[in-house]
């Protein structure tokens, strides 16, 4: 059984790079769900089931940051892995974001951070391990 991913980013372009890039990295991939912002990646979140999200940090409506939060403060959420793809650069929201449990992955990214981040996520105890 696959990987099922949600990837949250308001750029359409970003989502596709994002989505061509799980295909190469050679991890099972299952069903890939999309969203434009953090609202819509949280009501996929509640009617699909998300092995893993792949959110951006800035966006409009309900930023990356606010949706990791309440996907934290929801049982039936609060334990699934987040990749942060973002170019953001303030340290004191990174660590925020570290401290929810995301692994954080700076744009411009290869396959291979891409991967080996998953690979960091999905393995038990895998977010402590923050240094993608």
């Amino acid at each position: 059984m696959g990987i099922n991913v949600l990837v949250v980013d308001d750029s359409g372009v970003m989502r596709s790079m994002i989505i061509k890039i799980l295909g190469m990295t050679g991890l099972p991939i299952g069903e890939v769900y999309q969203a434009g912002n953090g609202q819509e990646g949280l009501e996929m979140l509640d009617h699909n089931r998300i092995d893993l999200v792949i959110a951006d940090i800035n966006m409009p409506v309900m930023n990356g940051e606010e949706m990791i939060g309440r996907m934290r403060e929801n049982p039936d959420t609060g334990g699934t892995p987040v990749v942060v793809v973002s170019t953001e650069g303030n340290m004191t929201r990174i660590e925020r974001l570290k401290d929810k449990g995301a692994v954080f992955i700076r744009k411009p990214f290869t396959p291979e951070i891409i991967r080996d981040a998953i690979k960091v996520v999905l393995k038990p105890g895998g977010s402590d391990e923050n240094t993608a």
